[in-house]
């Protein structure tokens, strides 16, 4: 085991496979998302069975991904892909119509070396419909990557207008709707109220350079965070990605970026390499704690002084006491899987909770610097330890600190979790706060409602006399 240390956090990395659930799920939330788009999983058999069952959605229920399933003749390169694929794309365009077809790489089309990069482009004009490829295989990526390939490959097709063009044309819009307005006689309230609303609007985005936030989320937490920056008077100019594929953000070198989540390091550097765009390096907005820092640093970059935010934050802790009551000195062992490891464990320690290790698939230390220094602050300001930070974790070496350190709660992938309930330990499915709406002030509480579960079972339990079979 190497390790290294960097001022006063420790960094361990082991020889453990990626032990994750697998990246092409990110198909579960991404199709969701992006409403006007079709996700084509090219893989065998086992990754279809895998979908179906992780998805949980029906067929009839016609949902917008399906799987190109690759049969012994395809793998042993008997049959044409290209043909297969273009009449499969084909079929999907006419029955569907959407306005891009995302191509989901496995790790079948690694291993016999389907050159999907180079038939894309050939079956994209002929049926003159964009196809996106990400290769999602969990031979190279743990769990929520699949949704930062698919992230980076969607960045190259945003557009690179230039912010003068559109200014002139919300210019050359105001003074239709001037015209409009006299013809018809509108009243002059209206017109007064209406140009308040686009003088303010003028003035936050001329204030600051537009601001690109990227991260799948879901729609009301979007609109939640969107609104939280509004309130410090910056304006998001798009989000990546966007509801529509139509509607993908403007990105050049005047744009500033900012992430939502922890697993995002290569859209961050497929952004500044490709795209020139600005990375905004903050903590990310899980916990009240970090969406308070996250909005600050925002604020800090655009020379804005945020307002109420402490405040904010407070009021948000105050109403969460019913739930730091149970935690309050608990431990929590991160036995790592969805890469949100780092933000939970740093919000659970500020909760008041002791987290003894903290185990992640894949860490980019550059990307997830501004989160580290939050942790290291927080360890701090609670008087904790540290917590011992495993990169690539060995399962079997994890289950005999577990046996040792004796937690309160591990949080785990579901392969581990019954044979560690039936040695006495309390677990919770990493894979639940993937898909839990965690982000920003209010959601927190979900995080909390998540982690308590198992201890207010427990309480259950012995109130009513209920005892485990195993102990």
């Amino acid at each position: 085991m190497a390790s290294i240390s960097s001022e006063s956090l420790t960094f361990e990395c082991e020889t453990g496979n990626y032990h994750t659930f697998c990246p092409i799920s990110c198909v579960a939330w991404l199709y969701q998302k992006i409403e006007d788009s079709f996700f084509l999983v090219i893989g065998t058999k086992t990754c279809g069975y895998f979908l179906q069952n992780a998805l949980g959605v029906m067929i009839f229920a016609e949902p917008r991904y399906a799987m190109a399933e690759l049969e012994e003749s395809d793998i042993s390169a008997k049959l044409n892909d290209y043909k297969e694929l273009k009449r499969l794309c084909l079929q999907i365009q006419q029955d569907r119509n959407p306005s891009v077809i995302v191509w989901i790489g496995t790790c079948t089309t690694e291993i016999i070396k389907m050159d999907l990069e180079g038939m894309a482009p050939k079956i994209e004009t002929e049926l003159k419909i964009p196809i996106v490829v990400a290769r999602a295989n969990g031979l190279d990526y743990a769990f929520t990557q699949g949704e930062d390939t698919v992230l980076a490959a969607l960045a190259h097709r945003c557009p690179e207008v230039s912010l003068v063009k559109n200014k002139n044309l919300s210019l050359e819009k105001t003074k239709v709707n001037e015209i409009f307005d006299n013809i018809f006689n509108f009243s002059k309230k209206s017109k007064e109220e209406e140009k308040q609303i686009s003088l303010k609007k003028t003035e936050k985005t001329n204030n600051h350079p537009p601001l690109v936030l990227f991260g799948s989320l879901p729609s009301l937490v979007t609109k939640q965070l969107t609104l939280e920056l509004e309130k410090q008077g910056i304006t998001v100019s798009g989000w990546l990605p966007s509801e529509r594929y139509t509607d993908l953000p403007c990105l050049n070198q005047e744009v500033f970026v900012c992430g939502v989540n922890p697993f995002l390091s290569r859209t961050a550097t497929t952004l500044m390499r490709r795209k020139k765009c600005k990375l905004i390096s903050a903590p990310f907005p899980i916990g009240p704690d970090g969406t308070r820092v996250w909005i600050e640093k925002i604020c800090n970059v655009f020379q804005i002084k945020p307002q109420g935010l402490e405040e904010r934050e407070s009021t948000i802790w105050k109403s969460f006491e019913n739930y730091l009551n149970l935690v309050k000195g608990k431990s929590v062992f991160f036995m790592g899987d969805n890469l949100l490891e780092l933000s939970l464990a740093r919000f659970l320690i500020r909760s008041g909770m002791i987290v003894y290790e903290i185990g992640i698939p894949y860490m980019d230390k550059r990307f997830q610097s501004a989160e580290l220094a939050l942790l290291e602050k927080t360890c701090s300001m609670m008087n904790v330890p540290l917590p011992r930070i495993v990169e690539k974790p060995d399962n079997y070496n994890q289950i005999q600190r577990i046996k040792e350190l004796q937690p309160d709660l591990a949080i785990t992938g579901m392969a581990h979790a019954n044979p560690l309930e039936a040695r006495g330990i309390s677990t919770k499915w990493s894979v639940e706060f993937t898909f839990a709406q965690i982000h920003g002030f209010t959601n927190s509480k979900d995080i909390l409602e998540l982690v308590t579960r198992p201890f207010r079972k427990n309480q259950i339990e012995d109130e009513t006399g209920w005892v485990k079979l195993v102990k």
